[in-house]
């Protein structure tokens, strides 16, 4: 099966779309602070009444590329490609936070416990319990966000294809990004903040959801030139026969 280069091409897609994902759940309970990395003075942001600084969990920083991917798969493979990934990329977080959590309950060595308390990490247990122990609340949210954000990109995706063709990929890319990174961010919040121990007011859940949004929407935007060179790789790897067969059949679903 891996002799022929389209499934050896979506062995690689999947393969990036599915790691990038759980790279990004597992990251996402770091919050940094996106001036203080860029050297820029703090922006304080106000909203709906609320007030704060550009900080965002690690995972928005790969969030946009599995969207990307998720766009390159669905241009070449089509609907059900993109689904199929989709479903099982949920079943695979779930399954890898399942042995996190198993991990935090073992009995950990007496010696390891402090070994890190030279770099300023007195109990490693604690440490490892809290980075990989994420909430319920918050896995939940993240993957049912993930997961209808998902189904509305590759549908919204080939709607505006339908209407444009073969023209302005951009154009779907951007379109399809949008609304699921529209409903991705304020689902995931809602789920883990609103609905979670924490009870966030409905102000602060509508402040910190836009300012989310923005920045996965500018960063979406800022990698549209990657699907263009994602694109022209492809074609030169697979050729310009397979290549648009390719597109044909997925466009046809």
């Amino acid at each position: 099966m891996l002799q022929d280069r389209s499934n050896r091409l979506l062995v690689v897609l999947a393969g990036f779309f599915i790691c990038n994902a759980i790279i990004a759940e597992f990251i996402g309970i770091k919050i940094f602070a996106l001036e203080d990395t860029l050297g820029l003075s703090p922006f304080e942001w106000r909203l709906f009444g609320q007030q704060g600084s550009l900080s965002f969990t690690a995972g928005v920083l790969i969030w946009p590329v599995v969207f990307i991917m998720t766009d390159v798969i669905n241009e070449y493979f089509g609907q059900r490609g993109v689904r199929a990934l989709s479903y099982l990329t949920v079943v695979l977080i779930v399954y890898a936070f399942v042995f996190a959590y198993v991990a935090i309950h073992l009995a950990p060595a007496a010696w390891w416990v402090g070994a890190g308390s030279d770099h300023g990490v007195p109990d490693l247990q604690a440490a490892f319990a809290f980075v990989f122990g994420q909430g319920m609340w918050t896995i939940a949210g993240s993957v049912i966000a993930f997961l209808i954000g998902q189904l509305i990109d590759v549908a919204i995706f080939h709607h505006v294809r339908r209407i444009t063709g073969e023209r302005w990929i951009w154009l779907r890319a951007t379109a399809s990004t949008a609304v699921s990174q529209l409903v991705d961010s304020f689902v995931v919040l809602y789920i883990a903040f609103v609905l979670g121990p924490q009870h966030w007011p409905v102000e602060r859940f509508l402040a910190v959801g836009t300012v989310n949004y923005g920045y996965k929407l500018g960063a979406a935007i800022a990698l549209i030139p990657l699907i263009y060179l994602l694109r022209r790789v492809i074609e030169s790897y697979l050729g310009a026969a397979v290549a648009a067969g390719l597109k044909a059949r997925a466009a046809a679903q």
